[in-house]
């Protein structure tokens, strides 16, 4: 009996119904990772290298000048968070200031975030994918060899190659898929505390400096 041929391509196409959405999926997944790894470089230190500028900025008494040195750096997370507590005023309440760092802190972390769920479906449902793929091959196969009447495993044995492919294709997406998603958290929960840590920094220092205005007053006015 002729073996049958057992080419990739060959493979692929017999099990159409889920090596095609798996192959879309593996495209979508190579986008979004590519695409987050761009985003998420050099975040951290970005952010620690603005955040001791914009200290040394605020300590100084400078606040205008760290205001407008954090809206040259818009285009960073850490810009945009810090320079929209520096843009509250110097007499904003520390409360308020302490808010807006929070919220403009958790829209970065959430667009950060955003495509992420895109890998985690992925990374979920394309074993089942590739699996339903097999299942339905091996019901092929076997329907196969009864219409055959004849023949044995030996009838159905390429086709079984050929669904199992799908499982095989289903379970590389995932794991590729899956280990980004967990990966990206990991950067993600970086980028949160950088930011954390940095606004803490910068609230240190709006504070350090409301403290030390009214006492450079004093010792101006004692002075005169």
């Amino acid at each position: 009996m002729e073996t049958p041929d057992l080419s990739l391509m060959r493979m692929i196409q017999q099990g159409w119904m889920a090596t095609y959405p798996l192959i879309l999926f593996s495209i979508v997944s190579l986008t979004v990772i590519a695409e987050r790894l761009w985003a998420f470089r050099n975040v951290v230190g970005e952010t620690a290298e603005l955040t001791r500028a914009l200290h040394e900025d605020v300590t100084s008494g400078n606040i205008a000048a760290a205001a407008d040195r954090a809206d040259t750096e818009r285009e960073k997370p850490a810009g945009r968070i810090f320079g929209a507590v520096l843009r509250q005023g110097s007499d904003t309440p520390a409360e308020v200031l302490d808010q807006v760092s929070v919220e403009r802190r958790f829209e970065e972390i959430e667009g950060l975030k955003r495509p992420l769920w895109i890998l985690g479906t992925v990374a979920s449902s394309a074993p089942f994918i590739g699996l339903f793929g097999t299942v339905v091959g091996i019901i092929r196969a076997f329907h196969s060899m009864a219409v055959m009447g004849s023949g044995g495993f030996a009838v159905v044995s390429g086709g079984i190659s050929e669904a199992l492919v799908a499982t095989a294709l289903g379970l590389g997406v995932a794991i590729i898929a899956l280990v980004f998603y967990n990966y990206f958290q990991v950067r993600l929960d970086r980028c949160e505390a950088a930011f954390a840590i940095g606004a803490a920094r910068l609230m240190e220092a709006v504070r350090e400096s409301r403290v030390s205005a009214p006492v450079s007053s004093r010792a101006v006015g004692a002075g005169s």
